[in-house]
């Protein structure tokens, strides 16, 4: 013998499935939260206070003339060869 469920029946069946899904996924979430903010507290105490960065002591070389000249022809001959003439 077959029991078949009414409407009613099969309407709080799914409701009660989709209740348990989603209360499975927020359950998971929720940990992965926490989880994820015990490890960046942790990380933060193990890695210690951050040391200033030291700067150069001589500026950056102004680019050279002749480095310059060749990324403009080169620019120049791509939109040239593209169609583009600015």
């Amino acid at each position: 013998m077959t029991e078949t469920m009414t409407n009613a029946e099969l309407l709080t069946a799914g409701v009660n499935l989709m209740l348990l899904g989603m209360g499975f996924v927020f359950g998971l979430l929720g940990l992965l939260v926490v989880t994820v903010g015990v490890m960046s507290r942790l990380a933060r105490k193990l890695e210690g206070e951050p040391r200033p960065v030291e700067l150069p002591a001589e500026p950056a070389k102004p680019r050279d003339g002749e480095l310059l000249s060749a990324i403009s022809a080169a620019v120049h001959r791509y939109r040239r060869s593209r169609g583009n003439k600015k």
